[in-house]
């Protein structure tokens, strides 16, 4: 709103036009969703606290996860709001992949925010049945997979990118609709699962998100694009506010998540983060980078599937000591907070990988 206010006033106030700049508003983008996080955060946790929104722990997960039992969750309540405010205030509102960002991660979090309440109203840690969940998540990723698919201006739009080769692309055509449903979900789930620990999820996602921006304003850029031999796309450039403004949102949760955490997320949070990073990459053309960047969230993923999978077929037998992959280094004696830096480690070096496929080509 802010960005179209300046466009409309910089005819008689010729600074205005300084708000034209991608670069600046991507900058007041996390700027705009940090400080609203700090403003609001202390504001939404004691209100979580007298609404005795407390997060109910599985008794089948670590012990040392018991003394946890009555931290207030939804958490992400406060991400969201943050991304929100900022994407609409300094992003182009005329920007359909604006709002394509914004209607995956709002809808995400509102399938998330039923699995939460179900939860503490219940007093159960299950939340909200497998099948309704995943019914309706799958209608949200159906959905924008389609609608993307539908209004794609250029062949580039729906073919699949392969990182560390130039010019490589592959057509998908209407098999794209799939492989954008199951990035996305995928994405979505494999966050969630992630989030398991104080700041487990929360900083490999600001630091995914942060990457992702840089990708967005390059393929936007249409000579950047060329010299880096990338694919162009006329308007994914906006993205990089909407993914600044989620670099922002989780720093300024991440004060308050911090080991030991005040507060945590909820699905509320992560199912909407999990999404946005999956819908991004896909408008930006970069799914299998979003997967070698976000790393540590696919081994998480893996390790539950390995783990049920193992556990079925071999008469109860198991790889991990518990899966997800955290809760195995933690029966395994490993501090909490060692594990969360650790796999902060691994995601920063999994990062810079995948910003260097936007020139190792």
């Amino acid at each position: 709103m802010l960005y179209h206010l300046a466009q409309w006033l910089q005819a008689d106030y010729s600074w205005l036009r300084l708000f034209s700049y991608l670069t600046v508003r991507a900058v007041l983008g996390i700027l705009t969703a940090l400080i609203f996080s700090f403003v609001f955060g202390p504001m939404l946790i004691e209100r979580l606290y007298r609404f005795k929104f407390g997060q109910p722990i599985r008794d089948d997960g670590p012990a040392s996860h018991l003394k946890k039992t009555g931290t207030p969750t939804m958490g992400g309540l406060l991400i969201l709001a943050a991304i929100a405010v900022s994407t609409l205030l300094w992003g182009n509102l005329a920007s359909k992949f604006v709002w394509y960002a914004l209607v995956v991660t709002l809808a995400f979090g509102a399938v998330g925010f039923a699995d939460d309440y179900i939860k503490i109203k219940h007093k159960n840690p299950k939340g909200l049945p497998a099948r309704k969940k995943y019914f309706w998540l799958s209608l949200v990723g159906l959905s924008v997979s389609v609608v993307i698919f539908l209004t794609a201006k250029t062949p580039v739009e729906t073919a699949l990118i392969v990182p560390f080769l130039k010019n490589v692309s592959l057509p998908l055509g209407w098999f794209f609709v799939l492989w954008t449903y199951l990035v996305i979900v995928g994405s979505s789930n494999a966050v969630n699962l992630t989030d398991g620990l104080d700041g487990l999820a929360i900083m490999p996602t600001v630091l995914v998100a942060s990457a992702l921006a840089v990708f967005a304003y390059s393929t936007g850029n249409v000579k950047i694009a060329e010299y880096l031999g990338i694919p162009y796309i006329a308007g994914v450039g906006e993205l990089a506010i909407f993914c600044t403004a989620i670099a922002g949102a989780g720093l300024g949760f991440l004060w308050f998540n911090a080991y030991p955490a005040q507060v945590f997320m909820g699905d509320v949070g992560a199912l909407a983060l999990g999404a946005a990073l999956g819908v991004v990459a896909v408008l930006v053309r970069q799914e299998i980078v979003l997967a070698i960047m976000g790393g540590v969230f696919v081994a998480e993923t893996v390790s539950v599937a390995l783990q049920v999978g193992y556990f079925k077929y071999s008469g109860g037998k198991r790889i991990f000591r518990m899966a997800p992959l955290h809760h195995h280094y933690e029966l395994k004696g490993w501090p909490e907070p060692k594990i969360i830096v650790r796999f902060w480690i691994i995601t920063l070096i999994l990062v810079l990988i995948g910003l260097s496929t936007l020139k190792v080509r």
